[in-house]
């Protein structure tokens, strides 16, 4: 393992005003959305998708650091034969990786998930390396529940989190650390904040263990916000202060930098976050975005699967990267969102 090499890469991830940008969609997601936006899901139309936002070459150079692939993306070739990976080094991004094989229902811990994919991972780390990736991707889902997380439930999560960070060093990939906390249930802000703390706790326990060096990786945590069906709102203040006093009590300084997750808010409501915390600013590591929905539902709704409106969703992307960019910086504002309408 090249510590340095692996800095270097964790670094060029969160470099300011830059985010990544996460189109690893399993097909069973994808679908989801573009049934939304009545657009088959066939493996041409999702290449031609995601081509769109990978060709949107200035919102790429200047706004977008990396993208998460899924397995089928990393090894297709655009429409004029160019493999994906490389358009997306062309515009001075950097190619990652998917690797976990998603969750199943945790033995005797009802509600509650693990995330598989440990086995034979070592190999294909290597092979993805191969096909041009530079940085991979694990997400691991805590639920809040009745009576749920579970100690055990976040433990399991949290070491094979750690597995999957080793094995990714040793083979020279950056580990995306993703232990979310779903935004779902009928809880507070208060309560998010709790779970937070302990799954962010345990997870650096069990990367510490691992011997993860923390230099090269990059954390993707939830943002501390209330549940969806709690029915309560918090403030945009509220919720980047809750969510930078977790992070200074659990994440140390020697991780370059942490890209969040939208986690089912909306592409404004993630954004405005995202600023509000850089906007209190004098933070040990780098704040940035790691969004799928929140970069591409206005891209999706744009294209709807026609040719004719592939410029016209290439400007949506371009906005969505901009204000993101601009959010990474502390500089967003609410009325450019306006005056982009």
């Amino acid at each position: 393992m090249n510590l340095a090499e692996l800095n270097k890469i964790a670094q060029a991830m969160v470099a300011p005003g830059k985010g990544i940008l996460a189109a690893d969609e399993s097909s069973g997601t994808i679908k989801k959305r573009f049934d939304a936006i009545g657009t088959e899901c066939t493996e041409d139309n999702r290449r031609d998708y995601r081509e769109l936002m990978f060709r949107s070459t200035e919102a790429m150079s200047k706004h977008i650091s990396g993208v998460i692939l899924y397995d089928e993306t990393i090894r297709q070739k655009a429409k004029d034969g160019m493999p994906l990976v490389k358009v997306i080094e062309q515009t001075g991004s950097l190619p990652g990786i998917k690797v976990d094989k998603g969750i199943k229902p945790l033995p005797f811990c009802p509600g509650e998930v693990i995330t598989e994919g440990l086995d034979g991972l070592g190999e294909r780390l290597a092979e993805y390396r191969k096909l041009g990736a530079k940085f991979a991707k694990w997400r691991a889902v805590i639920d809040i529940g009745q009576g749920i997380p579970t100690r055990n439930c976040i433990k399991a999560n949290a070491h094979a989190l750690a597995r999957y960070a080793a094995l990714c060093q040793q083979e020279g990939l950056v580990p995306i650390v993703e232990p979310e906390v779903l935004m779902d249930g009928g809880h507070d802000i208060d309560r998010c904040f709790e779970v937070t703390e302990q799954v962010l706790k345990t997870t650096f326990n069990e990367l510490f263990d691992a011997h993860v060096q923390l230099e090269g990786m990059v954390l993707k945590p939830n943002m501390v916000v209330p549940g969806k069906k709690s029915g309560k709102r918090a403030s945009v203040e509220e919720v980047a202060e809750k969510t930078i006093t977790v992070l200074k009590i659990c994440v140390p300084a020697a991780v370059p930098g942490i890209a969040f997750l939208s986690g089912g808010q909306s592409d404004e409501e993630a954004t405005a976050h995202l600023d509000a915390m850089n906007k209190i600013g004098g933070l040990p590591w780098k704040l940035t975005f790691s969004y799928g929905r929140a970069l591409q539902a206005p891209v999706q709704k744009t294209w709807a699967g026609k040719s004719a409106n592939v410029a016209a969703a290439q400007r949506a992307f371009a906005h969505r990267a901009e204000m993101n960019g601009l959010a990474a910086l502390g500089k967003w504002k609410k009325d450019l969102e306006k005056k982009a309408a």
